[in-house]
């Protein structure tokens, strides 16, 4: 017999492939150097069942000669074994086994059992550390120890053997389950059990629950003991919203004793139609899921929570997940995951073919999640949704000395329960191929040309090096044509507003003071006013930790050269101090702006987290305002601006909003914005961006209302009534509104 010392290096191996849930992997470099003849065999591989890492077995590299290639060694045959398991090549494995092995078990079994231990084992990397090389006439076996690197469990160590057998002029790995791991063989299998803990509450800033326990009850029927089926028809509708029909084709043709699930509801609705649910054939069977009060209030913003999907199921096994949670897909449920879910406790353990506890290998204890307390405001949210409706929008409500969310709304709504109730896959699928594709955030994923509400931006930078004063005077006849006739543009007020100063300009939105405040910027300065827009948030995201968001665009000279390959004109300047052209934003980044003018001039980093809480009610997380900017207005420039946004809502002569706030007894100030969208024909997005109450500001509001008419007209009444339904005051009903196309 022979032995030989191989060498331990470590090797980076690829991606396993998709035969296995869990990609692992191996990492292995075996050197075949030198070996020589020993008087006796070396002794049986250990291993390590409690999983305690053990260091490697000491080797002493002997020379060897390199096998000749046209010669079949165990040399070869064991390294082309372990290679190919570095690769996930099990397909290769299984061609180096003995054929009798081949005859008795198929490539994908093989494939399998692989596949079941590491998947078992949480294991994401497997390291591989050669020892030596023994020879015995027709016997051979290499000594290995394996690290395996789990996700749950750390490090998993042992020492191990691949045996292998010359038959006639070839040799072949003699393989067993014990290859795998040593104390797999003889049948004997790992175990995992789970600890899972209950996931944690997601509530408002006041402690109101926004996502909670609940019962779902799924109501379905027993097609052999009904007795009237027009009557269950007609009962299963009404609770379920359902048709007939539909109700029907969920249990035609299927076994008269089976239990067909028809629909899920709420462990309250279930009590309400109890007496009516008691039909016979009717039953009804109960399980504890997550539920979202109030039909799913806050829905962008909290989320919802559903299977763990397919393509990222591998990566929450080697979590520790189970693999049948139902996790947090998007909003405050995707992000605070890890804080809501806390951890699973994990068991792993050996168990005997006769299923015989063996023993533990390894144990992580349970941690319990922890609750989120959103900055949301409930009540103030509910109004926001309930003014939006079904509209195509967004309504985003900041705390103006904080940067705290209270409403974050985005039209139309869904609600978020049809993804935790198994039997409103219809629903789900109706919400996901909406056209008006409800699923989309507006409030922080929407992108919109600012419209007027721009032109606070404008009269700051006309104010500061613009070197104009609130009293300078324009002359505004209607039309406006300073850069030729083939450029002319107009006044929203078609008799225009005649001698009209800057800051009655911003009252009034007259088009024409600000086309002549952006022709003089564009002279002194082409990127005045992209960098005063910069200044004012727009143009990148706001920080906002909990949601993506999107960037919106602030055009500048460098960025029209860079992606049109031309120069910027004083058009360009033009059409931006309206809030037109290349411009877009979103509504939180206007809620905030607003915000800033609201509290004296300080951009404050949009949060909605507003504290984790764990168990015991210990504070794990506070979150204190960031301040992230500064407006770049003197405070002198800044009164100004807040008076002119006063009189939009309280100037009865040239206020663009008064006759929309008139009568109301919290006083608002605020900008109104009509924006033309890119599409020709496309009517105009509707904005209204203000803060509340005007002389003491608390909530700063964006309210965007897509493709719906003019700021005044559609925007600034969902304002009020949002302020009216929060202060308990009675609805101002909407003016009549044309349909969005």
């Amino acid at each position: 017999m022979r032995r030989s010392a191989w060498s331990s290096t470590l090797g980076r191996a690829k991606d396993r492939p998709a035969l296995t849930r869990l990609p692992i992997l191996v990492a292995l470099l075996i050197g075949i150097v030198a070996g020589c003849a020993s008087p006796s065999a070396a002794p049986p591989a250990s291993s390590s069942p409690s999983g305690q890492p053990q260091q490697p077995l000491e080797a002493t590299p002997l020379p060897l000669a390199t096998p000749t290639l046209d010669v079949v060694t165990p040399e070869r045959v064991g390294r082309s074994f372990l290679e190919a398991w570095a690769q996930g090549d099990y397909g290769l494995m299984y061609g180096l086994l003995t054929p009798d092995l081949r005859n008795e078990l198929t490539a994908e079994a093989f494939a399998q059992t692989y596949s079941s231990a590491l998947d078992a084992t949480t294991t994401i990397t497997v390291t591989v550390l050669p020892q030596t090389l023994n020879i015995d006439n027709d016997r051979a076996w290499i000594d290995f120890r394996e690290v395996w690197a789990t996700g749950v469990f750390g490090e998993l160590q042992a020492n191990n053997r691949l045996n292998m057998v010359r038959i006639g002029d070839q040799w072949w790995v003699a393989w067993d389950r014990g290859t795998i791991w040593p104390d797999l063989a003889n049948g004997t299998r790992f175990v995992v059990e789970y600890q899972i803990p209950a996931r944690a509450n997601i509530y408002d800033y006041k402690g109101a629950g926004l996502a909670v326990p609940g019962t779902i009850v799924t109501v379905g029927v027993i097609p052999g003991q009904i007795q009237d089926e027009v009557l269950v028809l007609d009962t299963l509708s009404k609770v379920l919203d359902m048709t007939y029909a539909d109700i029907q084709a969920r249990y035609a043709g299927q076994p008269a004793d089976w239990f067909i699930a028809i629909g899920d509801i709420t462990g309250d609705e279930s009590l309400a139609y109890d007496q009516a649910l008691t039909l016979p054939g009717i039953e009804r069977r109960e399980r504890t899921a997550r539920l979202y009060p109030l039909d799913g209030v806050g829905a962008h913003a909290v989320g919802w929570v559903s299977q763990i999907p397919a393509e990222t199921y591998t990566a929450y096994r080697q979590r520790g997940y189970r693999g049948d949670e139902y996790v947090g897909i998007s909003g405050l449920e995707a992000w605070g995951e890890s804080i809501l879910a806390g951890r699973n406790g994990v068991k792993l353990y050996l168990v005997s073919a006769e299923g015989t506890y063996l023993g533990g290998l390894a144990e992580r204890a349970p941690e319990r999640g922890r609750a989120i307390h959103a900055t949301l405001d409930r009540d103030l949210q509910a109004q926001a949704e309930q003014a939006l409706g079904d509209m195509r929008g967004a309504v985003v409500a900041l705390d103006v000395h904080t940067g705290a969310i209270r409403a974050l709304t985005s039209g139309p709504g869904f609600d978020n329960n049809i993804f935790v109730r198994p039997s409103d896959d219809w629903r789900r699928q109706a919400v996901i191929y909406d056209a008006n594709q409800p699923l989309l955030n507006r409030a922080v994923f929407g992108q919109y040309p600012a419209g007027s509400a721009f032109k606070i931006v404008t009269i700051s930078a006309a104010l500061g090096p613009g070197g104009m004063t609130a009293d300078t005077t324009f002359n505004c006849t209607g039309v406006w044509d300073a850069l030729g006739i083939a450029s002319r543009k107009a006044c929203w007020l078609t008799t225009g507003h005649n001698d009209i100063t800057l800051e009655d300009g911003l009252t009034a939105s007259c088009n024409v003071v600000f086309y002549n405040v952006g022709v003089r910027l564009d002279g002194t300065d082409p990127t005045i006013l992209p960098t005063y827009a910069k200044a004012f948030g727009l143009g990148e995201k706001t920080g906002l930790e909990a949601l993506p968001e999107s960037s919106g665009l602030v055009p500048d000279p460098e960025w029209k050269l860079a992606t049109y390959h031309e120069n910027w004109t004083v058009g360009d300047t033009v059409n931006m101090s309206i809030g037109q052209g290349y411009l877009l934003v979103t509504p939180l980044q206007l809620a905030r702006m607003v915000a800033a003018v609201a509290n004296g001039g300080t951009l404050y980093q949009p949060y909605l987290v507003d504290r984790v809480v764990g168990s015991g009610d210990i504070l794990d997380k506070v979150t204190a305002p960031l301040v992230v900017g500064h407006l770049p207005v003197s405070e002198a420039h800044l009164t100004i601006i807040k008076d002119a946004l006063l009189g939009v809502t309280t100037n009865p002569t040239i206020g663009t909003a008064t006759h929309r706030f008139s009568g109301l007894d919290i006083l608002v100030a605020g900008k109104t914005g009509t924006a033309e969208p890119g599409p020709a024909g496309a009517m105009s997005h509707s904005w209204f961006i203000g803060y509340f109450p005007a002389d003491n500001p608390q909530f700063a509001m964006a309210v965007l209302a897509e493709n719906a008419g003019e700021g005044s007209t559609v925007a600034a009444p969902l304002f009020r009534q949002i302020v009216e339904g929060y202060y308990g005051l009675p609805i101002t009903p909407l003016p009549q509104l044309t349909p969005a196309p």
